[in-house]
């Protein structure tokens, strides 16, 4: 094949058997992402016929590893990523030890080298930032309390791989390149490097970047501000990585997060989404296309092994240091399937580890065999965990407990007065049919709690001065968290109509007895829930989304005014 048609020939036929594949996958019920891998095996040089460019392929899948950290930081403020710093950075610290130490422990037990069994653990120890983000963004859980700590703990991870890339060359070279000041000098370097780096984001970018996005839109051209937006994402995360050493993945997340000061990151983040959601197809193709199936009846105790550091040995760690650290179980589940998978820091970690002689090629073998393997199942490990963690807190009391502790991300603020929070409205969901029924309730100044899953909205709604609680509505931390328990009524305005009646199981645990309106989505959404929770008392279906505050004002006729409506307009 001529090399001037390499590039079109490799996306062509990247997109071309992932959509084919991607689509057999769903109609078998399986993630669409294993259709993509199975995609890449098919291209790649491990099987007969034709042979993508493996190079040009992972230069692609970079673009979309940076288009997509870009969208997850216009929606990751600073003042998120500190406040689950207390959690994500001891946190990411203790799981890459416990996961390298792992790691090295099978290399040293089949006879590697120190530094190769080093090199191999620690690439099981980072998680890939595509898989996390999109299995959290396809279960609703990206700015939850439990999805933002898995974003920091990966920002994190991101942090020390750079590091390590830096130092591994140094100490394998051996001798006093490798102690003493040397070494020390390394890592001075470094972390100036990435600390000039951040401060520069944070001073100079956040005053120029949405100051030239507003500067864009004012010519009122759709074209010139979807450039200015692609521009930005890749210009700053090479620049991040050409002057300071830093990862494309961490500059692109820190330029959205600058950017998120814009009034138009939202318009930036859906202008965004087709690109993003394109690259990151073939980030999966590119993996596949690294896949030896050969080894799967060639090393299959290995593999096994190595599988199983990362999906068990990994979860049960991220899992247990969570749960130490005094927050819920359900947010120790979420950071635990989420990190429970190796990606693309591993394989370059991998890569520069065979090429420094450390790391057998064996090792890298495995590594890619295990990254390909875990992010097939890491879909499958979030119902999995949910399955396990609702087994639990039915048979354990222990875990009865963790399930209902409070998390600080997710609970009502501090400053929300104490009348709002003795028989309140709580109202689940604030989409089209919520956000009308929580205006005329705040309107009659009735006292309002709303739980959503958006971060962005329940920080609205507080700026607004509502009482709000981000996370999923159907995990009982949140139901504490909103305070259903103490409830007056639970007004239920979510889409998920197949969910709900386990979703009133559960509240009415926490309050037995606990009077509830909910509004379907659909006629026949009504007409089965009705058939659902027939035998709920004081449950009603309304079929009409303007009927649930007619309802409201019908079952409560006095309204109860909290001081200011809710809680004191702009309280955090």
């Amino acid at each position: 094949m001529p090399h001037d048609t390499a590039l079109i020939a490799t996306i062509a036929a990247g997109f071309g058997l992932a959509m084919v594949l991607g689509l057999l996958a769903a109609r078998l019920k399986l993630p669409p992402l294993v259709g993509y891998l199975l995609a890449g095996v098919a291209v790649g040089p491990a099987t007969p016929g034709f042979v993508a460019d493996i190079g040009l392929a992972g230069q692609l899948a970079e673009i979309g590893v940076m288009l997509l950290m870009f969208g997850v930081g216009l929606h990751f403020s600073f003042g998120e990523l500190m406040a689950v710093r207390r959690v994500a950075v001891p946190g990411a610290l203790l799981q890459i030890a416990v996961a390298t130490a792992l790691g090295a422990g099978l290399g040293w037990a089949w006879g590697w080298s120190l530094g190769g069994a080093l090199v191999f653990g620690l690439c099981l120890s980072v998680a890939s930032t595509v898989v996390l983000l999109r299995a959290l963004e396809a279960r609703g859980l990206l700015h939850s309390g439990g999805g933002q700590i898995a974003v920091g703990w990966l920002v994190v991870e991101d942090l020390v791989m750079v590091l390590v890339l830096v130092l591994l060359p140094v100490m394998a070279g051996g001798g006093a390149t490798a102690t003493g000041d040397s070494l020390g000098w390394t890592v001075a370097l470094t972390l100036a490097k990435v600390g000039a780096f951040i401060a520069l984001m944070l001073v100079l970018g956040r005053r120029l970047l949405p100051r030239w996005l507003w500067w864009v839109a004012a010519t009122g051209s759709q074209e010139l501000f979807r450039l200015s937006v692609v521009a930005i994402a890749l210009g700053v995360a090479f620049g991040a990585a050409a002057l300071f050493d830093v990862s494309f993945a961490l500059g692109a997340f820190f330029a959205g997060m600058v950017m998120r000061e814009s009034e138009f990151s939202q318009r930036a983040a859906d202008e965004s989404l087709p690109l993003r959601d394109a690259f990151a197809v073939l980030f999966f193709v590119s993996v596949g296309m690294l896949f030896d199936p050969a080894v799967l009846w060639q090393q299959p105790l290995q593999l096994l092994l190595t599988v199983a550091v990362v999906l068990l040995g990994k979860t049960v760690a991220a899992v247990a240091l969570v749960l130490a650290l005094r927050l819920p179980l359900g947010t120790a589940m979420t950071v635990g399937a989420g990190l429970a998978q190796i990606g693309e820091f591993s394989f370059i970690l991998a890569g520069l580890g065979v090429a420094l002689g450390l790391l057998p090629l064996e090792g890298q073998s495995l590594v890619l065999a295990a990254a390909m393997v875990s992010i097939a199942a890491n879909s499958a490990l979030f119902p999995a965990l949910e399955r396990l963690q609702q087994r639990l807190v039915r048979r354990w009391p222990a875990a009865r407990r963790w399930a209902l502790r409070e998390d600080p991300l997710e609970a009502v603020p501090d400053s929300v007065p104490a009348a709002v929070l003795e028989r309140p409205l709580v109202l689940l969901g604030h989409g089209r049919v919520g956000a009308a029924v929580a205006a005329r309730l705040r309107a009659e100044g009735r006292p309002l709690v709303v739980a959503e899953q958006r971060r962005e909205v329940v920080d609205e709604l507080r700026q607004a001065g509502v009482a709000a609680v981000c996370g999923d509505a159907r995990l009982a931390e949140v139901l504490v968290q909103a305070h259903v328990a103490r409830a007056a009524m639970l007004l239920v305005a979510l889409p998920q109509e197949a969910e709900l009646p386990a979703l009133l199981a559960l509240a009415r645990q926490l309050q037995p007895g606990l009077p509830a309106l909910v509004c379907a989505a659909t006629p026949e959404g009504a007409h089965w829930l009705r058939q659902a929770l027939s035998t709920e008392p004081g449950v009603t279906v309304l079929d009409a989304p303007q009927a649930l505050a007619e309802a409201v004002a019908r079952a409560l006729p006095q309204a109860h005014p909290a001081p200011g409506g809710a809680m004191p307009a702009g309280a955090h």
